[in-house]
């Protein structure tokens, strides 16, 4: 387990370095995003979280990973050009990440250690079991747009299931008591 979730050494989707050191004393809403999946249009509520919230603390950062049926094929210049001419994101974006498996990244390693199950979790499994998608790992980010939220002292306070929208009351309950 590293020192600290700000300590992980991350890559903005325009090549600089970083970490999430840059967000210490934020509010952050960490999700694995991807362009050509059937939740790609939570892009629009992430962003209008963003902008309704930015003010009190809060960040959305997006990690997009290709690791669920190849719906995040792009490069980094695609990714980006992608998300401002669609949805006109203005929130963070990260470099590709592999978010599970054998080359997860090691922020998503730490997210999913600190909170291995998410609100929300069941309806979505269920659909997914119908296109014969059933991880076996509960632990695992189980599909895009799993969401975790970081308070200001860098603890990850809660998960929620891919299908928990940015205008989820759980969400936003959440986000809520950690602007606080």
């Amino acid at each position: 387990m590293t020192e600290s979730l700000y300590d992980i050494p991350l890559k903005q989707i325009d090549g600089t370095t970083g970490s999430l050191a840059a967000y210490r004393g934020k509010v952050l809403l960490v999700v694995n995003v991807a362009s050509k999946c059937g939740l790609t249009p939570q892009y629009e509520g992430l962003e209008k979280l963003y902008q309704d919230r930015h003010a009190e603390g809060l960040e959305v950062l997006g990690f997009p990973a290709n690791n669920f049926k190849g719906q995040e094929p792009g490069s980094d210049a695609e990714i980006s050009d992608f998300c401002a001419v669609n949805y006109d994101v203005h929130f963070p974006l990260f470099s590709k990440i592999s978010v599970l498996g054998e080359d997860q990244h090691p922020l998503y390693a730490e997210l999913t250690a600190a909170q291995p199950a998410a609100t929300g979790d069941g309806p979505f499994r269920e659909r997914l079991k119908g296109y014969g998608v059933d991880p076996t790992n509960r632990q695992d980010v189980l599909w895009n747009f799993e969401k975790f939220l970081i308070n200001r002292q860098g603890k990850v306070i809660a998960r929620f299931a891919p299908d928990v929208t940015a205008e989820d009351p759980r969400l936003l309950r959440a986000i809520d008591a950690a602007l606080g």
